[in-house]
């Protein structure tokens, strides 16, 4: 599910569930360990990828449909650690995103210090990303409308969020939900070139003045009145997100 690749004192930990690297519990937690454990082996900076179209098409709602309030609620935290093990890692996090990445996918990204995405031809279809949680019955948790306002501006992140909107690469860079473009099999690459420049520097100073600026984020997920994940469950078993996820699952299963 979680591939290991280093390069030198770069980690790279690639999503490898396929068809689309859906989130699920084990997975979740296999990053997050993963993620928690590389700067204590030796490791200076981290990138996620996943494929080539998809990084990861989100939280495995088929699976997560199947769960009793027990159970979802376990799947959920092991998400929401995942955020947090971004968010305070001491070590720089980059988002390698070589394909689509709605909802979850999206969200882990939001928690990296920087994110490159794929610029596909112009006779090709975009790369798509998004928060679109409301489209499939669901409200983004304020932790992560938070660290979104935080990225592309309260208003913008009004518009996108309430209509659950998934945006083309190039939208995504223009309004600095993503941080640089790349070509299609450079994506990777670029992560490491941003990662290589920041461990040119002094690497005390950097880490502290990254420690500084990102402690909101890391305050922001750690609140659990940002989170509110019981009023989150209670909507989810609501008729009417039910409703409209069960469609989605018959729509994947139908296609």
């Amino acid at each position: 599910m979680l591939e290991r690749i280093e390069h030198d004192r770069i980690l790279e930990l690639k999503l490898a569930r396929p068809p689309v690297n859906a989130l699920n519990r084990e997975l979740l937690t296999t990053l997050r360990s993963a993620i928690v454990s590389a700067p204590e082996q030796g490791f200076d900076g981290l990138f996620l990828s996943g494929g080539e179209s998809v990084f990861s098409a989100g939280l495995d709602v088929p699976e997560l449909l199947t769960l009793d309030r027990d159970n979802l609620e376990a799947s959920w935290l092991s998400f929401f650690a995942a955020c947090q093990a971004l968010a305070e890692s001491p070590i720089p996090c980059v988002a390698a995103i070589g394909g689509h990445s709605p909802a979850g996918g999206a969200v882990l990204s939001l928690f990296c210090d920087y994110r490159v995405m794929v610029r596909r031809p112009e006779d090709e279809k975009p790369a798509m990303i998004g928060l679109n949680e409301t489209q499939v019955g669901l409200v983004v948790p304020e932790c992560i409308q938070y660290v979104f306002r935080r990225l592309v501006g309260h208003h913008t992140a009004e518009r996108l969020l309430v209509a659950g909107a998934m945006i083309d690469a190039g939208h995504a860079f223009r309004i600095g939900m993503v941080d640089e473009l790349a070509e299609p099999g450079d994506v990777e690459n670029a992560a490491k070139r941003w990662l290589q420049s920041h461990l040119a520097l002094p690497q005390q100073a950097m880490r502290m003045t990254r420690q500084i600026v990102r402690a909101d984020i890391v305050e922001a997920i750690n609140d659990p009145e940002r989170l509110k994940l019981d009023v989150f469950l209670d909507a989810w078993f609501g008729k009417e997100t039910q409703a409209v996820l069960q469609g989605l699952v018959a729509r994947l299963k139908g296609g």
